[in-house]
């Protein structure tokens, strides 16, 4: 059994900016109070960087850059390794960290600081793959390319798993040559803060930066000019407000954003299966706080009873919400009390709309040790019609809505008509079925017969408003380079 620090202990000592291998107070000696979403009490403050500081932090990115580039791709890839190395070891002050700022219960998050471990090895493996072309010619001429990096990249990354995303997302870009700037996510900085404290003598001085903040270090990164990349894993407004900040500049940006994602099972599904695909795909664990979950459920009109009956049982058996520390806890809190009264009046348009509330839309009053805390009850609708703001828009809450169908291109339709297009699960024990469906759903990443999981190696990302390229596989490491032909006259 994994042994837990004690949660003060596990807390980052810097409540500063790391940029350049140093940690700097902030220039305006602005603090941001960070929360426990549990009980709603303040944790500690820590640095907001403003323009001066991201330009400072930038510079410093700048100047590691030309000589992080030429570092040769073994010993890159070594320093990467030894990153992974050192995340494994502390993975559970990582989690715990993670828990008392995020709310996620602790016995979810052990697995993140490992999953960001894997995609710096990954990538570290990957690095041969950075290679250029020889392109075949009149024999006079010879042309080749290089894949070169871009320059500093800036990874903007969201708070419903904040160490696993800045871990992870930080290995494309150093595999690849660049320099990087990581910005925690504003509600919940603390397990960034200590990965740059484990992570302070691995890199040389300016490869890797953390730079809390909120909306002005956002946007001072969007348009700096030596910010060459940004990307970003959060909400559709943000990331539109991001392009069009980065658009003066001509940056490419790279996003994973929101989703109001479909779970479309046939008659033919098995029962079980599909049952534990809908009750995990919800990720209530996490107060469905996840881009990916699948929020919209497609019952066919033969099982629909059965299956809404079981998936009611099942939820009500796995998730109490309780203290986001505990390792019997199974479902956390909401990230703040704007999100908290944001899923509430989501609930209260399902109703009065007239969606059927099957389970929960409460906040839990049993429970003393929660009290304070963000939670909102895992919430069901039936009874849900297309038209309703349940079914259209993204509540990034643990509300779940439930259709009825009988017709497949009308049950297709349906799915498809939403903005988004992040991820899709279809239930069938039919496997041309199943092709057919997924050749006309809208959506990057599609699961046949489960839901939720990665596999690294398998591109991800979404289409529509979820988002613009691939991560998790080579196609991110691609990204974060740029060709460069090169032609020799031979005559």
């Amino acid at each position: 059994m994994t042994q837990l620090p004690d949660p003060a202990e596990a807390l980052p000592s810097h409540r500063e900016l790391f940029y350049g291998g140093e940690w700097h107070a902030p220039r305006q000696r602005q603090y941001r109070e960070t929360l426990n979403p549990g009980n709603g009490s303040v944790i500690t403050s820590v640095a907001e960087a403003d323009p001066q500081d991201v330009d400072a932090a930038v510079q410093a990115a700048a100047e590691a850059y030309p000589a992080w580039r030429s570092t040769a791709p073994a010993q890159r890839a070594g320093y990467l390794r030894k990153a992974a190395e050192l995340i494994r070891k502390h993975a559970a002050e990582l989690a715990m960290i993670d828990a008392l700022n995020t709310g996620n219960p602790i016995a979810e998050m052990l697995s993140d600081a490992n999953v960001a471990a894997a995609n710096l090895d990954y990538f570290a493996g990957l690095i041969p793959m950075i290679k250029g072309e020889t392109i075949p010619r009149e024999s006079d001429q010879f042309h080749y390319t290089l894949r070169e990096p871009l320059g500093v990249v800036a990874r903007i990354v969201a708070y419903n798993h904040p160490v696993m995303f800045a871990g992870g997302k930080m290995a494309a870009p150093l595999a690849a040559g660049n320099t990087v700037i990581v910005k925690p996510p504003e509600q919940a900085p603390l397990s960034c803060l200590r990965l740059a404290e484990i992570l302070a003598d691995v890199f040389p001085p300016g490869v890797l930066n953390i730079l809390p903040g909120s909306v002005p270090c956002g946007q001072s990164l969007s348009t700096h000019p030596l910010v060459k990349k940004i990307t970003l894993i959060g909400s559709v407004p943000t990331g539109k407000a991001i392009q069009r900040a980065a658009a003066d500049t001509l940056k490419p940006t790279l996003f994973e954003l929101g989703g109001k994602n479909a779970l479309l099972a046939f008659p033919d599904a098995d029962i079980g299966r599909l049952v534990d695909g809908i009750t995990r795909g919800m990720n209530f664990t996490w107060a469905g706080q996840s881009c990916g979950s699948t929020s919209r459920v497609f019952l066919h009109e033969l099982h629909h009873d059965e299956v809404v009956l079981r998936v009611l049982e099942r939820v009500q058996a796995m998730y109490k919400p309780g203290v986001p520390t505990d390792m019997a806890t199974t479902m956390g809190p909401v990230i703040s009390k704007v999100a908290q009264e944001r899923v509430l009046s989501f609930i209260a348009s399902g109703k009065q709309e007239g969606a059927h509330l099957a389970l929960g839309g409460v906040v839990p009053s049993n429970n003393p040790a929660i009290e304070g805390g963000y939670f909102v009850e895992p919430t069901v609708f039936t009874n849900v019609q297309p038209h309703m703001r349940i079914a259209r828009e993204e509540i990034f809450g643990p509300v779940m809505s439930v259709f009825k169908w009988k017709d497949e291109a009308e049950v297709l339709r349906q799915v498809n008509d939403t903005t988004y297009g992040l991820t899709a699960a279809v239930y069938t024990q039919n496997m041309t079925t199943a092709q057919r469906t997924v050749a006309q759903i809208e959506a990057g990443f599609i699961w046949v017969n489960q839901v939720g999981r990665h596999f690294l190696g398998v591109p991800f990302g979404g289409v529509k408003e979820s988002g613009t390229g691939r991560e998790e596989g080579l196609d991110e490491l691609l990204s974060f380079t740029q060709t460069k032909s090169v032609n020799l006259n031979l005559a």
